[in-house]
């Protein structure tokens, strides 16, 4: 019987337990603070790199695997039995990893499917869960990739910065760059466009406004396209993403709800400390 194994990269944000339980190899990016450098998700638990960032005096920066690790983990899996693999990743808008990842395949000994989920973090969890129920279901790679890259298209993620400055010093703002002059109290509301880019959705006043616009534009969503399957997570903001889920409820969203999950440490570079999001998707 045809076995396929699902490769992801760190950013999905799963971390290595859930990975683990479900049968999924993962490729780490890295988070160099000076000369140190750390695997994503496997050196440091989120509220660890938190706790380095906001001490830390300079920006950490990161690092895309290259594509002879990703080369390792397709051998590995092409030796443990698997006959295809689906390699599941973050926008390629922003990272070189899918770029690694599609060089990696070419030479590898059995077919790999690549998606770029045109997203990050527990967005692109979401699409990674929906690819794994899909192959423990029993079905083949054509129809797992499928799956993926329809979640690809499904998935919506909003989240709120408390600040702009990580990601205007990362140089991942995208087309949210125009708005870090024009900010001071104002907070923003980023999306990902269909092109795995980012850009500005809203501007209000305050995190509570914020919030508000958020429940409200979910709420909409509910109603348009029906019982929707819905994460909400932060970067060392428990307090706003308890809110965020409980706003949710009290609006009577139609929804499936994942437990609240942390931003990891290579997205969390860019989105900063005290970030608030959700992603979303029709239940399929």
């Amino acid at each position: 019987m045809p076995k396929t194994g699902i490769v992801v990269d760190s950013t999905c944000d799963l971390g290595p337990r859930w990975l683990e339980s479900n049968n999924v190899s993962m490729v780490p990016l890295k988070v160099l603070f000076g000369d140190q450098t750390f695997l994503d998700g496997i050196d440091l638990t989120p509220a660890e790199f938190y706790s380095k960032l906001v001490s830390s005096p300079v920006l950490p920066k990161t690092s895309q695997p290259s594509p002879a690790e990703f080369a390792e983990v397709y051998k590995a899996l092409a030796s443990d039995g698997c006959t295809e693999i689906v390699s599941i990743h973050l926008s390629s808008a922003i990272s070189g990893t899918f770029e690694s990842a599609t060089m990696a395949a070419a030479d590898s000994p059995i077919p790999v499917r690549l998606v770029d989920t045109r997203s990050v973090t527990q967005a692109a969890g979401l699409i990674v869960k929906g690819a794994v129920a899909a192959r423990d279901a029993g079905v083949d790679s054509a129809a797992i990739e499928a799956v993926a890259r329809s979640l690809s298209t499904s998935t919506r993620m909003f989240f709120v910065p408390d600040t702009l400055e990580y990601l205007v010093k990362g140089g991942r703002a995208g087309k949210a760059q125009g708005l870090a002059a024009s900010l001071l109290n104002i907070k923003p509301i980023l999306t990902f466009n269909p092109d795995g880019i980012i850009e500005p959705f809203k501007k209000v006043k305050g995190m509570k406004r914020a919030l508000t616009e958020l429940t409200a534009q979910i709420l909409r969503d509910s109603q348009e396209k029906g019982r929707l399957r819905l994460i909400v997570f932060h970067a060392a903001a428990p307090e706003l993403a308890e809110e965020l889920r409980s706003m949710v409820i009290d609006a009577g969203v139609d929804c499936e709800l994942d437990p609240i999950d942390w931003v990891g440490s290579v997205i969390g570079t860019y989105g900063g400390p005290n970030a608030v999001g959700c992603a979303y998707h029709p239940m399929i």
